[in-house]
């Protein structure tokens, strides 16, 4: 009996993430491809931002420390 229940042990943790990993797989395939095409245009938008607030921080870290650009 403790044989069977370290084996269940050992057990759950893979057989868990190899579910997980079928269920997204599941959930992946019902998209459409205009989906994917949200998420790409919604990536490309928000690095446009971070690119814009990195700037915007790289200049208020030159203005308080007195270098110019």
């Amino acid at each position: 009996m403790q044989s069977l229940l370290l084996t269940l042990a050992v057990l759950a943790c893979p057989v868990g993430m190899g579910l997980m990993m079928v269920m997204m797989m599941m959930r992946g395939g019902r998209r459409s491809s205009n989906d994917g095409q949200a998420t790409v245009s919604g990536v490309e938008l928000e690095v446009a931002e971070l690119r814009s607030e990195v700037e915007r921080l790289k200049a208020e870290r030159a203005q308080r420390h007195g270098h110019p650009g």
